[in-house]
């Protein structure tokens, strides 16, 4: 498998080939994350590439998106609490300062995280978690993946 997706998430995803899509919902797709020093980490990628502010959705998509967001974070919440006693909470972001497409990132929050770091926002976590190898998405996170799957699953039923 190559990188190639990376640089077309959304329309990878369309297509049905981007690894890293976990479901699809009804605004856009669920996918975990690139990096995993937070396990559980999730994103969700709207599914009209030319978007990238929710004020640019019509009012129903809008609300479907959102409604997504609050899905797959109760997802990765149901997840990670099953898998990990040390589960806090689950944060919810949409930033767009990156990556000019709309999505939202899912966060879950530990309690062994680093004291200074446990309570305040997951982007003051120092660079060499962001690219460091043992962080990257890999087949290790599979029982996660498959966790957050399972969890939407029910969620959708």
């Amino acid at each position: 498998m190559t990188d190639d997706w990376r640089q077309d998430r959304i329309g990878s995803a369309l297509r049905g080939e981007n690894p890293a899509v976990l479901r699809r919902l009804a605004a856009g797709f669920a996918v975990i994350g690139d990096v995993q020093f937070l396990p559980g980490y999730s994103v969700l990628l709207v599914d009209d590439p030319p978007v990238q502010r929710l004020s640019e959705l019509p009012k129903s998509k809008r609300l479907a998106f959102l409604s997504d967001m609050d899905k797959l974070g109760e997802a990765v919440e149901r997840a990670c609490r099953r898998l990990d006693p040390a589960f806090r909470r689950v944060n919810l972001e949409i930033l767009g300062n990156t990556d000019p497409f709309l999505h939202a990132h899912v966060w879950p929050r530990f309690d062994w995280e680093p004291t200074d770091l446990v309570g305040r926002p997951v982007w003051l976590y120092p660079r060499d978690r962001w690219s460091d190898g043992q962080y990257a998405l890999g087949r290790q996170h599979d029982a996660m993946r498959e966790a957050i799957g399972e969890e939407l699953d029910r969620l959708a039923s």
